[in-house]
């Protein structure tokens, strides 16, 4: 394990410190939502709480993994010779990045077959991503960390795809007062999501030893922030606009 500064550490500590805290508080926020929108989105934000649910529980063993890799004592800090396991990310990212694509699919509200087929596609797509990005992530080298990264990008670039073409005409199809809400989720989605890549190819530009640690661990959870909790408050926002339409509509056609 590379040595960080004394500087680089406490960063680290408390960046996981915080996503921890933030990622539980997101998680009771939107259970205890559910009853402020309609039943037909409660799904939907269950399952935005179970993402950042998942997340809590890892970011606590990253916090504990990166506690136990260094001791700092006196202002110096040293390798304990139990190695930090950077793996619970990934098994994280196994099980909230596709969740992260079927919310978004939820809360849009699309026809079964549709919901069926785009959650199917796309969920398998991310977890493909997620796997063929592991193997470079713990590559000794960068070639290695390269060819594994290409081939990461394949899956993405269809997600992305499918995120712009794929649910284009379908946002048209939501309430007024939601669409530009959905846009932004989408737009939040690729954005964050891209940010990742963007770290995973920090060694190329010559980043080594805790300089590379750090900012790797700095960039995902900076991410992982933005496309889980930050997506959560936005999926919410939506079932709530949504859930207001369809009740006023409803009233119209009662009155009818």
């Amino acid at each position: 394990m590379d040595i960080v500064t004394p500087f680089q550490f406490a960063l680290v500590y408390n960046a996981f410190s915080f996503t921890f805290a933030t990622m539980a508080a997101a998680t009771l926020f939107l259970w205890l939502s559910r009853s402020q929108v309609s039943s037909a989105y409660r799904t939907a934000l269950t399952i935005s709480g179970l993402v950042t649910a998942i997340a809590a529980y890892h970011y606590l063993r990253i916090f504990e993994s990166w506690n136990a890799a260094f001791t700092f004592k006196d202002g110096i800090v040293t390798a304990t010779g139990f190695a930090f396991n950077d793996a619970y990310r990934y098994v994280d990212w196994l099980l909230t990045v596709p969740l992260l694509l079927i919310e978004l699919i939820l809360v849009m509200r699309l026809s079964r077959e549709e919901t069926m087929s785009k959650s199917v596609r796309l969920g398998s797509a991310a977890a493909l991503m997620i796997v063929l990005g592991y193997p470079g992530e713990i590559a000794p080298d960068i070639a290695t960390r390269a060819v594994w990264g290409t081939l990461s990008a394949i899956p993405f670039v269809y997600i992305v795809w499918e995120l712009f073409r794929g649910l284009g005409d379908s946002i048209k199809q939501q309430p007024a007062n939601a669409q530009n809400l959905v846009r932004k989720a989408r737009l939040l989605t690729f954005a964050s999501w891209g940010f990742y890549p963007i770290v995973y190819m920090a060694p190329y530009v010559g980043l080594t030893g805790g300089t590379a640690t750090t900012t790797i661990q700095i960039g995902y959870t900076i991410a992982d922030i933005l496309a889980k909790a930050g997506l959560g408050v936005l999926i919410f926002l939506i079932a709530v606009r949504k859930s207001e339409a369809e009740a006023e509509s409803g009233h119209k056609a009662d009155a009818a």
